[in-house]
């Protein structure tokens, strides 16, 4: 299981410690404000949603929040995953754990693999947000009927970075995944101020 329920990808888990990374306290200082502004957390049902990811160094892997983390104050190296390799045709992923790796690793991995200058990745839900997001003839979004966590996501979201100008504004709406935002930048700082100003 995971932070929505279910696991939609093929997760070959390597035994690994994963020691604190770059931009660890930042990342946590980062979420901490997003809990606090309810973009990331736990539903009614108990289902936490919303993860965040960080680049490990100038490589396609990636740190990101493990699964069924949403409810956690505080996390620790543990209660991440290390994505080492990935493969979107198969729809599967390895990682070291930590932690099964969240839900939505195949659309962060889209992006660090489209943007070579993407740093950090936040995946949040915010219903309001979404809403005017999706009105807003300047904010792409991906096409309706794609589902989180899937190939098809990932592929919708490298074609969003590869033929629009999501590149530039660093933000793009998962139109089938009700309250789903994507922002990057080349920092988790970044990405949450990129966040921010779409919100102002």
């Amino acid at each position: 299981m995971n932070e929505t329920g279910s696991v939609k990808f093929i997760c070959e888990q390597v035994p690994a410690n994963i020691p604190p990374f770059a931009q660890f306290k930042e990342l946590n200082r980062v979420r901490s404000k997003l809990v606090d502004l309810g973009l990331v957390g736990v539903d009614a049902n108990g289902i936490g949603f919303g993860n965040l990811s960080v680049r490990d160094g100038t490589t396609s892997r990636f740190y990101i929040t493990g699964s069924g983390t949403g409810g956690i104050a505080e996390l620790t190296p543990t209660d991440f995953s290390r994505v080492i390799a990935y493969d979107f045709s198969r729809n599967w992923l390895r990682c070291g754990c930590g932690r099964i790796a969240s839900s939505e690793s195949l659309t962060h991995a889209a992006v660090y693999e489209s943007d070579p200058d993407a740093r950090a990745v936040i995946h949040c839900h915010d219903l309001k947000l979404w809403k005017a997001l999706l009105e807003d003839g300047n904010i792409r979004r991906t096409p309706t009927g794609i589902e989180y966590g899937t190939p098809e996501m990932a592929y919708a979201v490298q074609r969003l970075l590869q033929a629009t100008d999501v590149k530039h504004r660093k933000i793009f709406v998962m139109t089938s995944h009700e309250g789903g935002i994507v922002a990057f930048g080349k920092n988790i700082a970044h990405a949450f101020a990129v966040l921010r100003d779409a919100s102002d």
